[in-house]
Order: C-alpha cells, then structure tokens, then sequence
C-alpha cells in the first residue's frame, strides 16, 4: 500500500514538473511545467519582489531570500532579515506554504553576528499576501479560459 501512494505521488510530480525520470533511450521524461503555469509560485515571485532572491528553484520547491535590513525603531542597521518559502503543494491552501523569517544580529562591524528563526507576524503576513495573491491569479486564469471556450463554442440561438 506504501508503495503505491508513493507511486502515486511521484506520478504527480512528474505531471507537475517537479521531478524527473530516466528511461529507455527514446522515451521521453515525462512533462514539464514551467514555474509561470503555477499561481503559488508566481504569487511568491510577486511578493518578495521587494528583495533579492538568492535561490529560487521550482523543482525544489523553495524560495529564500537575501539578507535584507528589516528596518527597526530605533534606526540599528544591524539587523537583517531572510526569508525562506517553502511549498508543500501547488494547491491555493493555507497548508501548502511554510514561511519562515530569520534575523541575523551584528554588531556595529558586521564581525559578531547571530542568526536566529524568529516567530513573528511577518511570516504569516507573507503567507497571506501569498495566499491572496494566487487566489487572485487563479480566478483571472479560470475566467480567461471560460472567455475562450465560450469563443470556440458560442451559445446556440433557439
């Protein structure tokens, strides 16, 4: 039984684009999205445009950031923030993302720092603005396609 759910979900993931499997000469590898087609990962690009990403890989699954000054009150350049995303499913859940918001903390030279996962609203202020943003992509997707279809199939007058 195992065996199959794995079967199962590795079938779907190579529907997705998110693996890859090595055949026979001549037989193809299976099919491949592009991270365009996903409205999660497209409304995650669109979130963090603010900042550098310095890994984003589709097939992995995951987005992080640089470190970027995450600003505070009382004007200390030291602190900087990185943001990690992680995608669980391709489904517009609440369940689908992890985000996790790191600070690091040095001192005046940058010499002496420390790292930490911190757990802030900000995590899950991202995982909405998200959330809200594929939601948005998704509907516009869904209302293009049913505009096409009506195209190719117009009602029929009686």
């Amino acid at each position: 039984m195992f065996q199959s759910m794995l079967k199962k979900e590795f079938k779907k993931n190579l529907e997705e684009g998110r693996g890859i499997r090595f055949g026979k000469l001549g037989k193809s590898g299976g099919t491949f999205d592009f991270a365009s087609s996903n409205e999660m990962w497209r409304a995650t690009v669109d979130t963090l445009d603010f900042v550098p990403l310095i890994n984003a890989s589709y097939s992995g699954g995951i987005i992080i950031t640089d470190w970027f000054n995450g600003g505070s009150n009382n004007n200390d350049n030291s602190r900087d923030l990185k943001i990690t995303v992680k995608f669980l499913s391709n489904d517009i859940r609440s369940d689908a993302l992890d985000v996790d918001v790191h600070e690091r903390i040095c001192n005046a030279q940058k010499i002496n720092c420390t790292v930490s996962l911190i757990d802030s609203k900000i995590s899950n202020d991202i995982k909405i603005a998200i959330l809200k943003k594929a939601a948005f992509l998704e509907k516009n997707k869904v209302e293009k396609i049913v505009k096409e279809n009506r195209k190719k199939r117009p009602k029929k007058s009686d």
